[in-house]
Parts: C-alpha cells; sequence; structure tokens
C-alpha cells in the first residue's frame, strides 16, 4: 500500500545511518564515501530549508491556480457547484502527488507533501460546501456534518499510510477531536470519546508496530505511538482544555465547574498514572519518542495540579520546577556515567547519532533568520547633544583640548 518500496526506503535509512556515523566519527571518510556508493538511491530529496520553500511555494501555486478558475470561469457560483469543484480539484491535487512521486521519484521534496495537503482542504471544504452549505452559522451543528472532520481524519489517515508523512498522522488526531461535538454537547462525554478513538488507534498502532523493529517502519509508528500517548493525556488533563491568555495562566475553577466531580477527580487520579505508564513502556521499549513524550506529560502534571486541587499559584513556582528538572536530570546523567562502561540497561549519556546535532544546527540557523536583530548589535548613532572639551593636555609647551 506505500508508494515507496520497502527496498528503497530502507536503503535511505542506511544512507541517514551512514551520514549520522560518520558525522560522529565512527567511521573513517573512505569508508563512508565507499558504503555510499553501495547504497545508491533513486529518489530525488533534498534539504530541510528547500523543502520549506517549495512546500510554500506550492500551496501559493495552487491557491493562485484554483481562485483564477473560478475567477474566469466562475465567477458567481453557487455553494454546491463550489462544492463539487472542490472536491474535483482536491482528486487531481492527490493525482497529481502520486504523479510526483511515481514518474519524478521526489521524496520530502516540499512538491508532493504540498500537493496532499492542498487536496485534504479540497476534499474538507468540498464536502462542507456540497451537502451542507448554508449550515455554517448554525447555532446547533447539524449531526450529519461530523463527515466533515471524519472524512478529513479517513483522508490524512490514508496518506500517512501510502506516503509516510507524520503529520498527516497527527492532523487526523486533529480532526477527530471535533467529531464528538457533533454527537453530544456533553463537555464530559466529548472528552471521553476523544481519549476512545485515541486508545483504539493506540492498541492499532501497538498491535502492528512490534513486526517491525529494526526497520525503516519503526520511526514511523514510534512516532505515532508517542503522538496518541500525548493526546490522550492532553484530552485527560482537563487544565489544559481551560488555557486562558488573559491575567490568569490556567483558570481552573471554570474547568472545575464543567465537569462532573467524580469525572473530574477522575481525570486528577489519571493525570498522574499516565505519565508513570508511558515512561515504563518507553523504557522497556528503548523508545526515546515515548520516554519524551512521558517526561512532557510528567512536568505538565507537575504544573497543572495546583489548579486542579484549586491552590493558588506563586511566582516561586517555576523556579521550583527548574531545581526539580535540574536535580532529576543530574540523578540520571550521574548514574548512567556510573554504570560499566558508562552504560546501564542499555541506556547511556553520551551520544550515539549525530541526528540530535544536525536539527539543533537547524534550529539555531531558523532562530538567527527569525530574529535578526536580537542577535545583530543595532549601530550607534552620534547625539550632536554630546560635546566633549575643556580639558587640557601637552608637554613641553604643548596644549590641546579634549
Amino acid at each position: 500500500m506505500r508508494i515507496y518500496s520497502a527496498d528503497v526506503q530502507e536503503t535511505l535509512r542506511a544512507r541517514k545511518l551512514l551520514k549520522d556515523w560518520a558525522g560522529e566519527g565512527f567511521i573513517t571518510k573512505a569508508q563512508y564515501e565507499l558504503l555510499e556508493k553501495e547504497t545508491p538511491s533513486e529518489l530525488r530529496t533534498t534539504n530541510i530549508f528547500l523543502r520549506l520553500v517549495l512546500f510554500f511555494f506550492t500551496l501559493v501555486s495552487v491557491g493562485a491556480a484554483v481562485a483564477l478558475f473560478f475567477a474566469v470561469f466562475l465567477p458567481r457560483p453557487s455553494q454546491q457547484t463550489s462544492g463539487v469543484f472542490l472536491l474535483i480539484f482536491g482528486a487531481v491535487c492527490y493525482a497529481a502527488a502520486e504523479v510526483a512521486v511515481s514518474q519524478a521519484r521526489l521524496y520530502r521534496y516540499g512538491i508532493e507533501e504540498a500537493l496532499v495537503v492542498c487536496s485534504v482542504g479540497f476534499v474538507c471544504g468540498g464536502i462542507q460546501s456540497a451537502f451542507f452549505s448554508g449550515r455554517y452559522y448554525l447555532p446547533k451543528p447539524d449531526a450529519a456534518q461530523f463527515l466533515v472532520p471524519a472524512a478529513g481524519a479517513v483522508f490524512s489517515l490514508w496518506i500517512w499510510r501510502r506516503f509516510g508523512f507524520s503529520y498527516a498522522f497527527l492532523a487526523a488526531m486533529i480532526f477527530v477531536l471535533f467529531l464528538p461535538g457533533y454527537w453530544t454537547s456533553s463537555p464530559w462525554a466529548q472528552h471521553l470519546l476523544v481519549v476512545l478513538f485515541y486508545a483504539t488507534g493506540l492498541a492499532g498502532v501497538a498491535a502492528v508496530r512490534f513486526r517491525h523493529h529494526f526497520d525503516y517502519l519503526e520511526e514511523t509508528y514510534s512516532l505515532a505511538e508517542a503522538m496518541l500517548w500525548l493526546g490522550i493525556y492532553l484530552t485527560t488533563n482537563l487544565q489544559m482544555w481551560s488555557f486562558n491568555l488573559g491575567l490568569q495562566w490556567w483558570d481552573g475553577t471554570r474547568a472545575g465547574s464543567e465537569f462532573p466531580r467524580p469525572f473530574y477527580w477522575a481525570t486528577w487520579i489519571l493525570i498522574w498514572c499516565l505519565p508513570a505508564v508511558v515512561l515504563a513502556r518507553g523504557i522497556r521499549l528503548k523508545d526515546r519518542f515515548v520516554i519524551a513524550v512521558g517526561a512532557i506529560a510528567a512536568i505538565l502534571t507537575f504544573i497543572t495540579n495546583k489548579p486542579y486541587l484549586g491552590w493558588p499559584r506563586h511566582t516561586w513556582d517555576p523556579m521550583l520546577m527548574g531545581i526539580l528538572l535540574t536535580g532529576v536530570a543530574f540523578f540520571i546523567r550521574r548514574r548512567l556515567v556510573r554504570g560499566p562502561g558508562g552504560i546501564r540497561h542499555g541506556f547511556t549519556a553520551e551520544r550515539l547519532s549525530g541526528k540530535d546535532k544536525h536539527w539543533m544546527n537547524i534550529a539555531s540557523s531558523v532562530f538567527s533568520l527569525s530574529s535578526p536583530h536580537s542577535v545583530t548589535p543595532s549601530p550607534q548613532t552620534n547625539s550632536p547633544e554630546v560635546r566633549f572639551g575643556g580639558g587640557q593636555s601637552g608637554g613641553g609647551g604643548a596644549s590641546s583640548d579634549f
């Protein structure tokens, strides 16, 4: 079902590993060149910066082409007509993405990614306009309108399965968030339904990923499982849904009043249990993504515990949290370093791959580009009101003002 063959993706995985090993000095330059020649790839790839440029350029081009079509051929179409043509454009964009991969052999090139993103947007917009026109602003949405986010979720899952884009799986999870709102108006029931959807997906991913240890699909399923665990936690933590952009950080009183007390306190118990379960799962699988999600969930639990209990927050709370995290990190590193050969139970504090360094370099480059004024000193301007003079210096009969 995947558009890229297993042999091709295994080759790409091997080339990435070679680049990491060469960057860390595990193999010499001569060995890297020899092994690279033995793993040729027929796919066309590019760096992250050109990939982003091509992605946004394709998005703008597709949007401009569709707008030009409507402006020239359908200046005043009906909602149903617009919806039908949007569905057609969605099919055309998806077909173009398939051709770009199968014929031009593009792999994470930005162009095919933008085309599939446009196809999802056109399909959802087309279904909404063609079948549910005039229902945008109803006080209570039509129950049948759940087909719009459902189609988006199913189509996004297909793109994830077909092309392997991890963000398509995340898009499917976001579409799922809108489904319960069409079936029930109860907040606690909506949360429960979303958790059930994510838990079902988690069970499916966990059942499949054990067959793909040490192959090219291991990272794909690892990311999917990590995102599902994070989705379950964020949906369970009711204080994460009461984010307030005003003066108060968390409006715990409002969150507690919207839900039945048994459900509210059950979620409080769960947000303390879930980080331990996720961390145990990640450590057992030695999965860095799942471990990271478990650590994030634990931090969020400490942050939202006071709002859950209705306790007042203090200005020194972030400082205490920083001290706690520093102590935990120091303890874990010290324990790993003291293990035999710096290894304990298969974990080490030493970096074994150049991936982290590569992404840190990219992040620093993006940060410097996005905020040039913060790293470039501003030119000094001369103030006409500041004058120096009146002093005397010199010797041997010479004098000068300064």
